[in-house]
């Protein structure tokens, strides 16, 4: 279940900034100009620029051909985020959005423009309209889990055939909702979905929501039922975390990486589910894309603080660019001609970033 309510144009508010409250409205920034930021080209060819502390994710709106990310704005003392809008090719900034939730999560709808948001520590999410800049809904989650906490959502993504969202929801045991995407009224709650849900992968055609989670499972779910059909897991009897999620569908394979346990890429056969291989020579894996054009992986590595191409058809590393310190989230252009990664800095003590995190534009060979 949850409580929708749309924003109000006329409020003003001001940044906030945490790390990892109630969902408000927020309003874009007033049309000033921006500072020119710095921006540096990596020994490796990256072209890179800060944006601020606690950036996560960022998406592509074909509808005004800008880039945006998202923030926590993560420094002490400072609660709420902000949405950057950036131009694509030079990383400049073209507009603001304060907004009173940290943000975290991104999924653009087809058209390009609304930009959907988790609110991760608000238990939330938001609707932005990418032409005026403005939050124009939000809702709130009430489940709880078994501690009693509110559920985190993590990660978002957008099924064009029911005009819905599904949100995955940190928690034990986990849960994924499917959500309206005109409205944001919750349409059905997946339960049971085991410790954490940390990856959600759509395929579409085949009617199928994958789901990855903390206890080292992948769930196979029906999306016309909204039911869980399969558990998949690496069946080697080591424990695994496992995160975010690729598919090749034409080799059916698919790829989960695991950051913190297991510091590999797991790579499933979607027939059987059994996991046939390791990319190990990839190292500790965080984010991962697939690009059926040019037949590549994408992966980043916060551990090693790089970025690497992995050839899709031999599973080899073709490239690796170093993008220190903590290269976080992978976004592949509409015309896979780019690349964009963002990156975090390392966390304080009491969870603040020490740092402005950044984001790097890497055209592909």
């Amino acid at each position: 279940m949850s409580s929708t309510r749309l924003s109000s144009p006329r409020h003003i508010l001001r940044v906030l900034v945490l790390s990892l409250a109630v969902c408000g409205t927020a309003q874009a920034a007033a049309p000033t100009p921006f500072a020119v930021q710095a921006v540096t080209i990596t020994a490796d060819g990256a072209t890179r620029r800060p944006i601020a502390p606690g950036i996560y994710e960022a998406a592509y709106s074909p509808a005004t051909q800008a880039l945006y990310v998202a923030s926590a704005e993560a420094t002490t003392g400072t609660q709420g985020g902000v949405i950057y809008k950036l131009d694509p090719e030079t990383l400049q900034t073209l507009g603001i959005t304060h907004t009173n939730d940290e943000n975290f999560g991104l999924a653009m709808d087809p058209s390009g423009k609304t930009l959907y948001i988790t609110n991760s520590l608000n238990a939330g999410v938001s609707a932005l309209d990418t032409e005026t800049g403005r939050i124009k809904a939000q809702t709130t989650f009430t489940e709880r889990s078994k501690d009693g906490s509110a559920y985190g959502p993590r990660k978002i993504i957008y099924d064009e055939s029911q005009k819905a969202l599904y949100v995955g929801g940190v928690g034990d045991p986990g849960v994924i909702w499917q959500v309206d995407a005109a409205t944001l009224q919750v349409k059905a709650v997946i339960q049971n979905a085991g410790k954490w849900v940390t990856g959600l992968l759509l395929d579409s055609d085949a009617h199928r929501l994958y789901a990855a989670n903390g206890g080292g499972e992948v769930l196979v779910i029906d999306t016309q039922e909204n039911r869980i059909l399969e558990r998949w897991t690496p069946g080697d009897g080591k424990e695994w975390l496992l995160l975010n999620l690729a598919l090749d569908k034409s080799r059916h394979r698919l790829y989960v990486t695991d950051h913190s346990k297991q510091k590999t890429v797991a790579v499933f056969d979607t027939r059987t589910g059994k996991m046939t291989n390791r990319l190990d020579t990839a190292g500790d894996s965080l984010d991962i894309q697939f690009d059926a054009q040019r037949d590549q992986l994408y992966i980043s590595h916060r551990e090693a603080g790089t970025f690497s191409i992995v050839d899709a058809d031999t599973q080899k590393t073709v490239r690796t660019y170093d993008l220190p310190p903590m290269p976080n989230s992978v976004l592949i252009s509409p015309n896979h001609k780019t690349v964009y990664v963002t990156i975090k800095t390392p966390p304080n003590k009491d969870y603040s970033a020490s740092g402005a995190g950044s984001i790097a534009r890497i055209a592909l060979p």
